[in-house]
This record gives C-alpha cells, structure tokens and sequence, in this order.
C-alpha cells in the first residue's frame, strides 16, 4: 500500500499519536505525515504511506488553510486556551477595530517563534525549555500570510473566529497573541481547525473509524490517495524506455534529448514511458542536465 491517507486529527492527539494509532491499524510501519499539527488542532493530516513517505519534505504545495477561535483580553503563556491564562483588560475592542488590524499581519512578515514550540535552540526544543522556566532569545522567521479575514466576532465577549491561508512554518497562536498585542488588550487562541494543507481539504480527510471499517471491509486501497496528486502543479516530463531504466539508476540524463522540456522551469513531475508517475526531476540549463530530484518508484 503506497499513497497519501488523509486524516482527520482529533483533538488531543499528537501527529505522532496519529501515525502511532494508523500503524495498528495498518499494519504499517512505513508512515510520515505533513505538517505538525499541535494537540489542541483539529483537521488536516496528510499521511504518506509506504514509498509515498519519501515526499513528505519535497511537496511543492506548502500552503495552510485555518479556521482559529480567539478570545481577547488575556494571555497565555502557551498563546492559547490551554497553558497558564491571565486577564489583562477590559477594553472594549470593536469588529471595526479588528478589522484595522487584521492588514498589519498580512504578506510577508517576521514572526517569533513561541516558546512553546518545536523549534530548537542550541540543539534543544523551546517546548522543553519552557516547560523548566526558560525563555531564551529567538530570532524572527519570516513567514507569508496569503489572507486573514474576520468569520465571527461579539463584541460582548470579545471572542471569534479567524480565517487564514498562510505559509508553511506559521504559528497561527503567535498570530492572534499579536493581534492582541497590537490592539493593547492581549489575545488568546482558543480552537483552532485546519481545513487544508498540502492541496488537500476536510472533503478528504477521515476518521479512525471510517479507516477502521475500510480496513474491516477489504477496501482500504479505496481510501489512498496517489501520491502524484501532489506534483500536480509541476509541468510534466514522460521519458523514453531507455530514459526510465536510467532515471531509475539514478543516473542524469542529456536535457536536450528530453522532450517538454520548458525554458523557465527547473523542477518537474516524471512520468515513465509507461505513463506511472516516479518522481521528481531538476533541470540544470547551464550544464544541460536533468537531475533526479527524488525518486519515488517502488
């Protein structure tokens, strides 16, 4: 079994978690997911089964798709519902005054990593640092905010839902602590659903039940997504026979003898004379060579 399952994460589940669990009930050891989810998210799991995981870092659509709660008017030291909260204000905060907001953290901005985070510091998760008391100096990471609109919001318990389509690395939770900040009352993120990643959307996604009765049923395969679904956007390259048995070996193959090959594109989808999918290639103009990329054949 080789292909993408799209999960459905339950609250309070880990990523691990979820591979852990899909594991038994697979009986497949070979599984990687896209994306890390934190425990309190719901939604969006891509996990890559079989040859399939040998995508997981090269998958050209990185974008995320958020529905996020947020309450205003306290913190966190987590910058969500579920670490230590501490009320700060009492200000009225109006959906117009949101809505001024709400451009300052769009497109391309510099965000801090939170302390509650997987990112690592001299060799150290800042989650562990964190949970002993440290708080340690971080460096900005710029990150993409394609759009953040106001879903809902009353005024009168100063709670709501964001909408957000960001890039690949953003911490939705440091998001609406600086709304808050910005706004002068402080902001927590209270739920957060992600309703895409990686192209896919809710529409694809299930539940350990409904992979537990595929599995019951002798219908799993119906559930696997191909993992060429992915590449989609890339141009694609069908190579001859002989071609195929090389990109195969791994050896790198005379551009010029390629056909479709685009001038102002260096990544590509490849396809085998067969017509199956096999992996990724790269295409060296200069030197007039078409690399492999990664090789996803069985």
């Amino acid at each position: 079994m080789n292909g993408i399952l799209c999960m459905n994460k339950p609250q309070d589940f880990t990523s691990f978690d979820v591979i852990a669990k899909l594991r038994g009930i697979l009986k497949i050891k070979r599984l990687g997911h896209a994306g890390t989810l934190d425990p309190m998210a719901t939604g969006v799991l891509p996990v890559f089964v079989g040859s399939a995981t040998k995508a997981c870092d090269i998958i050209p659509d990185t974008a995320k798709s958020y529905t996020a709660g947020f309450r205003l008017g306290c913190i966190s030291d987590t910058q969500d519902s579920s670490g230590s909260l501490s009320e700060i204000s009492d200000m009225n905060v109006t959906a117009q005054m949101l809505l001024h907001t709400l451009p300052l953290f769009t497109g391309d901005i510099m965000q801090l990593p939170p302390m509650f985070s997987a990112v690592q510091v001299n060799g150290q998760r800042l989650y562990d640092l964190a949970r002993k008391g440290i708080e340690v100096e971080r460096e900005k990471r710029q990150i993409t905010i394609n759009s953040l609109s106001l879903a809902q919001y009353d005024e009168n318990s100063r709670s709501g839902l964001l909408n957000i389509n960001c890039s690949k690395g953003t911490y939705v939770r440091t998001i609406i602590h600086d709304i808050g900040q910005n706004l002068g009352c402080g902001a927590v993120m209270t739920s957060l659903v992600r309703t895409s990643s990686c192209g896919f959307s809710l529409d694809c996604c299930h539940t350990f039940a409904e992979v537990e009765n595929a599995r019951d049923n002798g219908c799993l395969e119906q559930l696997i997504i191909p993992v060429e679904s992915v590449f989609s956007s890339l141009p694609k390259l069908k190579l001859s026979q002989v071609q195929t048995k090389m990109y195969r070996n791994g050896v790198k193959l005379d551009l010029s003898r390629v056909y479709n090959i685009l001038s102002d594109c260096d990544t590509y989808a490849v396809y085998g004379f067969d017509e199956k999918f096999i992996g990724t290639a790269v295409a060296d103009h200069q030197k007039n060579e078409l690399r492999i990329g990664k090789n996803l054949a069985l």
